[in-house]
Order: structure tokens, then C-alpha cells, then sequence
């Protein structure tokens, strides 16, 4: 089906001109497959991950082989034969206890990135959880014990390696990195003068990687000691042309509705975005300062998780409304003669709305309402009872007695399916409104058309009608910036009680 643009000609802030969207598109779908810098970053993520698992492993293995040792040669009962101890450990413990220490270690953040990672006083706690679990786990199953301080020997000697060689690690691979010429390639964008003592805060680097500053976004360069790459409206310029691998924001000079948009493009363009906090972010986020960092960063992740995990949601999509489509057709079949037979018109009725890249689409729904219903709005106005631009009457005049059935269990909203399956819409996203609805919008508004519009919503599960419409909008951005599959599971499955509640649907 075409479709075609909307333009927001009665916009009610058009103060500023909005920065260059280009051609729409599920955010979620772009980039299938990772860019070379991308991969680069994730080799090495892969690497430290592997590595760091291969020293705990090791570690404990060699501090269990230890204290096996040391239990021998205390209790002098027979000569020590080196291959023994370690076979009866690889034979009954050391899997066991590589696979809880290696989740343990995970839980505790302890392969997370370097500027992240926990430090020493997390292995330890993290050993004594493992020994914890290990003693409870033999004890249960009746596992014949000599001695337990077998447990306080082993715990001590692996706590010493573990340490001692994660310890040596950052130490080598720092100069590795630095002697590979590993950069992080990073642009600042604020103020002049601020941006100035944001740089010397940063320092060389972060977490071994040293700083390449390309340069800084601004609209007051003057007296800029780094060079100046451009303007605010140009920054989707200046990450096409000089691909960062960073965007650091200084957040005190930058609005909420610039930040929004900045965010966007630097997402779209693949690049992390952290943030500067003022005094006032530190106090009210309670943010823990890292040790050796001239300047806490917080990263503002892409408002979506792209490729795969979109494709891994498409199909969900699909599979779900096609297995709806077949068990509901006995509840179709009934609508549809419920409708044809409560008033004369057509049964299914196609609504347009606005959807993914601010285009049109027809929505399909079971016809509730008289056929003259469009042409009556205009007079019923006054009457709506919803904030915002949105449009609601509790006792509208123009929906029919079937009708009026239908949309208080969202009965009407089941054509959707058909909207999914064609990849107009999907099971769960920002809810496509009308046209009366879209041009009334504010341009802050205009972020819920990133993804594709759902059957339901962050709206159908908390409150409904009773938020006010910005309180809406909201929920759509939480989405946007926490989406996962089972953030979508979960409305899916809490939209059920709520559509049987009624809450909110007139």
C-alpha cells in the first residue's frame, strides 16, 4: 500500500527547526550487521571477557590443587603423588565449581567493561558466596568430609590468585592497548568555556584507553582551545563525516528537547552517548564516583536494541497473531454479524492514522460507530473529555449499541492482527493516533514515531485515560529507551487484565 508523509503544518511550537531525521525506519531495524568499528569493540569485549574467565577458572583450579596439597602434606598420611589430588578435585568439584564461580563473578559485575568492572573486595565476597554454596551443596548430598578446612584453604589461596592476576591483566593489557594505538575517539558538544574545563577534567583517557578529542560541537566556539567542528544543528553532519566512537555532552548547556534529538542522531549514527551531570544530577541519581575517573560518565544507551533482537521481535510478532487469527476466528465470525446487524454500514471500518516515520497507514478495526461519525465530530468538541490532543467522549453519541460493547472489552482493536502481519504495526509499541490527533502534537512529541505502533502499550497497562496525554507521551519514550522482547512479553501480558478491568476504554 503507498503511503504518504505528514507534514505538521499546525505544529504548536515551531520555534526552532527540528534537526534532519532523514528517510524513516524503525530504529530498532537498522544495522543488522555491526559496523567495522562495532566489531572491533566487540572482538575486544569478547577477548577481556575470555581472558578474565580463563584466570578465575585457572585460578581456582590451581588454588584447589594447592590446598588439596597442603591437606596432604599436614595430615602426612601417605606420600604425595601430584596427580592424585588434582584427578579426585577434576573428578568430583572443579566443573561444579567453575560453573558457580563463573555465574557468581557475572552476577557481581566482575566481567563487565573495565571502567565498570568491581574490583578486589568483589572477588572476595564473590569467593565466599562460591564457598558458601560449594559446603551447603556437599553437606546436602552427603559428601564424606576429612576436614573442612579444606574450604577456608582453598577460599584463601584462590582469593590470592585470582586478585594477584586480574591485577596483572589490567596492567598488561593497559600497555597493549596503548602500544596498539587503541583510542577512543570522542567529540564534546556544550559551551565554549565549559567544554574547555570538561576536556581537562576527562584527563588522557578512561579505563586504559586513552582520549582522541576530534573536536567540539558548539554554537559559542570563541576562545575554544579544541577545534571547532560545527554547530548544534550540525552534529549529524560531523558524526557522518568523522564517525566517533563517543559523543560527551556537557548536560548543563544543553535543554531537554536539543538532548532528545542529539541522543537520536548520535544513536543512529552508532555512537555512545555519555553525559557530564551537573551537581544536581549527581545528588538526585546518587551516582557512585569510579576511582581514577577526573569526571563520572553516564551512558545513554540507543533507546532500542537494533538487528537481530528487531528481528527476533518481528517474528514474534508474526508467529503470535497468526496463532490470534486462527483461535479467535469463532470470535471474529460472531463480531462481524453482531455489527452488520446492529446498524447498516460495512463491517470492518479503516481508520487512518500516523505511524513509523510519521506516515499514514489505514488501521482496521470492527466498525463501532454510525457511518456518519467523521462528519460529526467537529460538534462534539466541546464535549471531549480527554487532555492533549487526544479525542474521548465516556458517553460519545456516534457509537453504536454493539459498539459500544466492543470497545469496552477492545473487542474492535482485533483487525490489528491484520496490521501486524502486513508490518504496519506490531503486538506492542507507541498506539497510532488520527490525523485530528497527530497535528496537534508538540515536536517533543514526535520521538513515538521511531518504531513501529503497537496493538497495545505502556498506555493500555498503566492508567489509560486517566494520565494526562504528556504523562502518555512519557511512557512511550520509557519504552523507547528500555524496549527488549520481554518488556514486550510483559505488557502482552498484563494488557489481558486490564482490557477485562475496562480500565480507562470508553
Amino acid at each position: 500500500m503507498a503511503t504518504k508523509p505528514i507534514v505538521s503544518a499546525t505544529s504548536q511550537d515551531n520555534s526552532e527547526p527540528p534537526l534532519p531525521l532523514g528517510l524513516p525506519g524503525d530504529i530498532r531495524q537498522t544495522r543488522l550487521f555491526p559496523s567495522l568499528s562495532q566489531l572491533r569493540g566487540l572482538s575486544r569485549r569478547l577477548l577481556s571477557i575470555v581472558s578474565l574467565v580463563a584466570i578465575d577458572v585457572g585460578s581456582l583450579a590451581v588454588g584447589l590443587y594447592l590446598a588439596l596439597v597442603l591437606r596432604e602434606v599436614y595430615y602426612g598420611t601417605r606420600p604425595i603423588l601430584w596427580g592424585l589430588p588434582w584427578k579426585d578435585a577434576e573428578a568430583k568439584w572443579l566443573p561444579f565449581l567453575a560453573l558457580v564461580t563463573v555465574l557468581v563473578f557475572w552476577r557481581g559485575g566482575l566481567y563487565a567493561q573495565r571502567e565498570q568492572r568491581a574490583g578486589a573486595g568483589r572477588v572476595v565476597s564473590s569467593l565466599l558466596l562460591v564457598t558458601v554454596i560449594t559446603l551447603a551443596f556437599a553437606v546436602g548430598t552427603g559428601y564424606p568430609h576429612t576436614t573442612f578446612g579444606l574450604y577456608l584453604t582453598a577460599f584463601v589461596l584462590t582469593v590470592l590468585l585470582i586478585n594477584a592476576l586480574r591485577a596483572a591483566y589490567e596492567v598488561v593489557t593497559r600497555d597493549v592497548w596503548r602500544l596498539a594505538g587503541v583510542r577512543r575517539r570522542a567529540v564534546l558538544l556544550g559551551s565554549g568555556e565549559r567544554l574547555d574545563d570538561l576536556r581537562r577534567a576527562l584527563g588522557q583517557g578512561r579505563g586504559g584507553i586513552d582520549y582522541e578529542f576530534l573536536g567540539a560541537v558548539t554554537d559559542d566556539g570563541d576562545g575554544l582551545v579544541l577545534p571547532v567542528l560545527g554547530e548544534l544543528l550540525e552534529l549529524p553532519l560531523v558524526l557522518e563525516r568523522l564517525h566517533p566512537d563517543e559523543l560527551i555532552i556537557s548536560g548543563v548547556d544543553v535543554r531537554d528537547k536539543e538532548l532528545l534529538d542529539l541522543v537520536e542522531h548520535a544513536n543512529r549514527a552508532g555512537v555512545k552517548v555519555r553525559l557530564a551531570p551537573t551537581t544536581m544530577d549527581l545528588l538526585t541519581q546518587r551516582a557512585e564516583y569510579v576511582a581514577g575517573q577526573g569526571v563520572p560518565l553516564f551512558e545513554l544507551r540507543p533507546p532500542m536494541f537494533a538487528g537481530l533482537d528487531w528481528a527476533t521481535k518481528r517474528v514474534f510478532d508474526i508467529i503470535v497473531s497468526a496463532g490470534i487469527v486462527l483461535v479467535a476466528t469463532p470470535v471474529w465470525l460472531v463480531t462481524a454479524l453482531a455489527v452488520k446487524l446492529s446498524s447498516p454500514g460495512p463491517v470492518f471500518y479503516r481508520d487512518q492514522r500516523v505511524g513509523l516515520g510519521e506516515r499514514e497507514f489505514g488501521m482496521f478495526k470492527f466498525r463501532s460507530m454510525y457511518t456518519d461519525a467523521g462528519e460529526r465530530q467537529a460538534g462534539l468538541e466541546e464535549a471531549n473529555e480527554a487532555s492533549g490532543p487526544l479525542f474521548k467522549i465516556k458517553d460519545d453519541p456516534r457509537v453504536t449499541r454493539i459498539g459500544r460493547f466492543l470497545r469496552r472489552y477492545s473487542i474492535d482493536e482485533l483487525p490489528q492482527i491484520l496490521n501486524v502481519l502486513r508490518g504496519e504495526m506490531s503486538l506492542v509499541g507507541p498506539r497510532p493516533l488520527p490525523l485530528r490527533d497527530y497535528v496537534m502534537l508538540q515536536d517533543w512529541h514526535r520521538k513515538r514515531y521511531l518504531v513501529l505502533p503497537g496493538m497495545t502499550g505502556l498506555w493500555q497497562v498503566s492508567g489509560r485515560i486517566e494520565l494526562t496525554f504528556d504523562d502518555l507521551v512519557r511512557l512511550d519514550f520509557y519504552y523507547l529507551e528500555n524496549w527488549s522482547i520481554w518488556l514486550d512479553i510483559s505488557i502482552l501480558a498484563k494488557t489481558l487484565p486490564a482490557v477485562l478491568a475496562r480500565r480507562g476504554a470508553y
